[in-house]
C-alpha cells in the first residue's frame, strides 16, 4: 500500500507535517518502538510508530531519524498524548533525511493504525502470492519439477508468514515450513527468517485426531483447534477426484457416507493461525494451496497403483491354493518394484486391517487399504519411492498388506524382526481412538516373518486370527500379533461372556466380598502370589508383608473358595479367572 491510502483513511486521524514529495512510497509492514536504535528490528519499507518516549531532548531526534533513513523505513507517525506536539527539532530532522513524518491524534490508538496496515499489506500478499500459487499449480500439473508441498508452505511463509505443516490423517509430518515468521503479515517484532521448529508428534497427533472428528460428521473446514497457547486453522486436502472446485466458502457439506469413504486418506494442512476472521480472498487462496498440495497427493497414490496391482494378483493366488512356484514367480517380478536396490529374495510378513463403521453402509475393505499405506510407509525412507514398499490389496470388508523385509545374515525368527503389532498399534491409536469416536472400529493383526511362497497362506492366516483376537478386545484401536496365537489368550476372548461371568463370580466374588467387607486386600495378593510363580519369600516381599501374614491371607483364601493353591489346577483357574475378569 502507498502512504498516501493511510493519509486518505479518516479514521486513523494523521495529519501530514512534512515529505509530501514521497507519499507514493510503499508500506510493506508496520513496528511500534520507543528504542532510541531499533536498527535491529528493521528491514525496510516499515511505517514507525512512536510515543517519543526515546527523546529526553532536542539533540536525540537526529540520530533517531538517521537510523530510520538508513533502514529505508517509508515513513514515521508520532503520537502526541506524551507531549502535546510533535516536537519540531523531530519536524526538521525528517526533512533533512527526506522521510515523510505524521502526526497521530491522541485519540486514535496505535493498535488501529497496526490493524489498518497488516490487513491491507496481508490483503497485497495474498493477491501477489495467489499468482504465484496458480504459476506453481501449473508447473506441477505439467510435472514433478514444481518441487512438491514443501515448497508451497515456503511460499506460504515468506509471503504471508504463514506457518503451516501437511499432516497425514494419522498424525504423520508429510511436509513442514523451512523457515517462517511467526508474526502476521508486516509485524517487525522478530526476525522473520528464524527457522520454525518442527511440529511436536503430541501436537500432530492431536490436530489429526480434531480433524478426523469433524471431517467424519461431515462439519464446514476450516476447523479450529487450540493446542495449549496456539491455535491452528484445519483444512482438507482432497484428491483430485473428490476435490470440489468452489471455494470453502461456497462449499457443500459432504455426507456422512462420503466423509467415511475417505477421512483415512485425504491429508490436512495445518496452519498456525485463527482463521475465524479471515477475509473470503485469503480463505480462497488456503482453498487453493490445498488443491495444490492435491496434486503431489495424487501423485503418490497414482505411484501406487502398480504395488496394488501386484499385492492384489497375489493375494488372489494365494487364496486360490495356487502351487507355491507360481506364487513364487509373481513375488520375483514384485521384489524389485517393492525394494528397489536392496536385494532380491526378501521374507515376507503379511499384516491384515479391517475398519468397521456404525451401520455398515461404507465399505471396510478400501477404507482399510488407505489406512494401512498410510501407517506402513517407512518413517526414515527419503522421498516418496522409497518410503512405499508394501503392496497392498483389499478383498471385502479387509486389507491385506504385504510387506517385504530385505534380506539379512541369517533367518528371521518373527519375533525379532519386522513389523511388531505393538509398535503399528502405537502410530495410530491416539489419533485414530481420539478421532473415530464410537462411530468405527479398526482391528489390526500381523504374521511372523515367513522365507519362501511357500509360508505365505499360513501368514495370511495367521494375520486373519490374530486381527480377530484384537476384534475381541475392548478399545476403538486394537491390534495382536502372530505371537499371541501360541498363548492362552488366544481363547479367552472367544469365551461366551455368561460363561466368564459364571466362571469368575464363582471363584473371585467371594474374595471381593471379603475385601469389601475386611479390607482385607486378597484380590492383590492373589494376583501377587500367582505373578511370583508361588514363591513365599519373593510374594511376601513385592508386597512388604512378613511371610506368616502372607501365608494368612492365602490361606483364607483357600478357605473362601475351597480351592488349593498348592495344586497346579487351581493356580491355572485363579489366572484364568484374573484374566477374564
Amino acid at each position: 500500500m502507498r502512504l498516501r491510502a493511510l493519509l486518505d483513511t479518516d479514521a486513523l486521524g494523521l495529519k501530514l507535517l512534512g515529505g509530501e514529495d514521497e507519499l507514493d512510497r510503499t508500506v510493506r509492514g508496520v513496528m511500534t518502538t520507543d528504542l532510541r536504535d531499533p536498527s535491529r528490528y528493521l528491514s525496510g519499507g516499515e511505517l514507525v510508530l512512536t510515543g517519543l518516549a526515546w527523546r529526553r531532548d532536542a539533540a536525540d531526534s537526529e540520530p533517531f531519524v538517521r537510523i530510520l533513513a538508513q533502514a529505508g523505513v517509508a515513513a514515521v507517525a508520532a503520537g502526541t498524548a506524551e507531549l502535546g506536539d510533535v516536537p519540531d527539532d523531530l519536524v526538521v530532522a525528517c526533512a533533512r533525511h527526506r522521510l515523510p513524518l505524521f502526526a497521530v491524534h491522541e485519540s486514535v490508538a496505535f493498535a488501529t493504525i497496526t490493524e489498518h496496515v497488516v490487513r491491507q499489506v496481508s490483503g497485497e500478499r495474498a493477491g501477489d502470492l495467489a499468482a504465484v500459487v496458480d504459476r506453481h499449480r501449473r508447473m506441477m500439473t505439467a510435472g514433478p519439477a514444481g518441487g512438491g508441498p514443501d515448497v508451497v508452505l515456503d511460499l506460504l511463509g515468506s509471503d504471508l508468514d504463514l506457518r503451516a505443516w501437511v499432516l497425514s490423517p494419522t498424525g504423520r509430518l508429510i511436509a513442514g515450513p523451512k523457515a517462517a515468521g511467526p508474526q502476521a503479515a508486516g509485524s517487525r517484532t522478530a526476525d522473520p527468517s528464524a527457522e520454525g521448529p518442527a511440529l511436536p508428534a503430541d501436537v500432530c497427533a492431536r490436530l489429526a485426531a480434531e480433524h478426523l472428528a469433524a471431517t467424519r460428521t461431515g462439519r464446514r473446514g476450516p476447523h479450529r483447534v487450540t493446542v495449549g497457547q496456539t491455535t491452528y486453522s484445519l483444512f482438507p486436502v482432497r484428491s483430485g477426484g473428490r476435490a470440489q472446485q468452489s471455494p470453502p466458502s461456497a462449499r457443500d457439506v459432504r455426507d456422512t457416507r462420503d466423509a467415511r469413504e475417505t477421512v483415512l486418506s485425504d491429508w490436512l494442512l495445518a496452519v498456525e493461525a485463527d482463521a475465524a476472521d479471515w477475509a473470503e480472498e485469503r480463505l480462497d487462496l488456503l482453498h487453493g494451496v490445498t488443491q495444490l498440495i492435491a496434486v503431489e497427493r495424487d501423485r503418490r497414490d497414482a505411484a501406487r497403483t502398480v504395488r496394488r496391482r501386484l499385492a492384489q494378483e497375489v493375494l488372489e493366488l494365494v487364496q486360490a491354493g495356487a502351487a507355491p512356484a507360481e506364487i513364487a514367480a509373481r513375488l520375483r517380478v514384485a521384489a524389485p518394484v517393492l525394494l528397489p536396490g536392496l536385494g532380491t529374495a526378501p521374507h515376507w510378513q503379511v499384516v491384515v486391517a479391517r475398519v468397521d463403521w456404525d451401520g455398515g453402509e461404507v465399505a471396510g475393505g478400501p477404507v482399510a487399504q488407505a489406512l494401512l499405506e498410510e501407517i506402513l510407509v517407512d518413517p526414515s525412507a527419503t522421498g516418496p519411492e522409497h518410503s512405499d514398499r508394501i503392496a497392498v490389496a483389499h478383498t471385502g470388508d479387509e486389507a491385506v498388506a504385504l510387506v517385504p523385509l530385505p534380506s539379512v545374515a541369517g533367518e528371521h525368527d518373527g519375533s525379532e524382526a519386522g513389523i511388531l503389532a505393538d509398535a503399528l498399534l502405537e502410530s495410530v491409536r491416539d489419533p485414530l481412538t481420539a478421532g473415530l469416536e464410537d462411530d468405527g472400529r479398526v482391528t489390526l493383526g500381523v504374521s511372523a516373518a515367513v522365507h519362501s511362497a511357500e509360508g505365505l497362506r499360513g501368514a495370511l492366516e495367521e494375520a486373519r486370527h490374530a486381527r480377530r483376537v484384537a476384534a475381541a478386545r475392548p478399545g476403538l484401536v486394537c491390534a495382536a500379533g502372530h505371537q499371541e496365537l501360541a498363548s492362552h489368550v488366544l481363547l479367552l476372548p472367544f469365551v461366551p461372556d455368561d460363561v466368564r461371568r459364571a466362571f469368575t463370580a464363582r471363584l473371585l466374588d467371594p474374595l471381593r466380598d471379603y475385601d469389601r467387607r475386611h479390607r482385607a486386600e486378597l484380590i492383590p495378593t492373589l494376583e501377587a502370589f500367582l505373578d511370583c510363580d508361588g514363591s513365599w519369600t519373593r510374594c511376601a516381599s513385592r508386597l512388604h508383608l512378613h511371610v506368616n501374614t502372607l501365608r494368612y491371607r492365602v490361606g483364607r483364601i483357600e478357605q473362601l473358595t475351597g480351592r488349593d493353591l498348592s495344586r497346579l489346577e487351581d493356580k491355572l483357574d485363579f489366572f484364568l479367572a484374573l484374566r477374564m475378569s
